[in-house]
């Protein structure tokens, strides 16, 4: 009797036990949840829109229509994962620039912006990947050799893409690449030394 008794006793010892686990797990949920921010959610840029190009500015830089709540306001476009000679830096600047207006068209031709993680620049300019009939047309500049990979995190959707393009690029001798007339100074030091 005296065994049996003490089985008796162990099993209940054991229930009591399982049952103590289960309302440990619960209370460490119920803390868990509780401590979880309770941020409003942030309305999100849509990933994708269609836009009018109104100008294009330089071979890295394009003015919009039809961004945001009101369509016929112009907003500027900065292509990421680029850096394009500047209009000042002769011939590649100029050359960039009309390059990339020949890959849109002509004004007012619709072309899509593609988002990443970081929606706008320091100077308040929207940061896209552009796309005119199935061309990422950041990719085709740097693979004409009229603009440079740049890479700048967060926004590295396409940098393997681009990272090839230069690759390529280089390889081919195509623009900026030339090795009869090679471009000396990067975009970023032009802008540096002539401020």
């Amino acid at each position: 009797m005296g065994n049996w008794e003490w089985g008796m006793g162990n099993w209940g010892l054991k229930k009591e036990k399982r049952l103590l686990s289960y309302f440990l797990i619960f209370i460490t949920l119920f803390c868990l949840m509780g401590c979880q921010s309770q941020k409003k959610p942030v309305e999100e840029q849509p990933l994708q829109v269609q836009v009018k190009v109104a100008r294009v500015v330089s071979g890295q830089t394009l003015e919009v229509l039809g961004m945001g709540d009101q369509p016929n306001l112009i907003s500027q476009v900065r292509l990421i994962g680029i850096d394009a000679p500047d209009i000042r830096q002769r011939p590649w600047g100029d050359g960039a620039r009309e390059t990339l207006d020949k890959l849109i068209g002509s004004e007012q031709q619709s072309v899509r912006l593609e988002f990443d993680l970081q929606p706008k620049d320091k100077i308040g300019r929207n940061l896209a990947y552009v796309w005119k009939d199935e061309v990422l047309l950041n990719e085709q500049l740097v693979k004409d050799g009229l603009a440079l990979f740049a890479p700048r995190s967060p926004n590295n959707k396409y940098d393997l893409r681009l990272e090839r393009a230069q690759q390529w690029s280089r390889l081919m001798g195509q623009g900026i690449w030339n090795p009869d007339k090679p471009m000396r100074v990067s975009p970023a030091e032009f802008r540096r030394q002539n401020r």
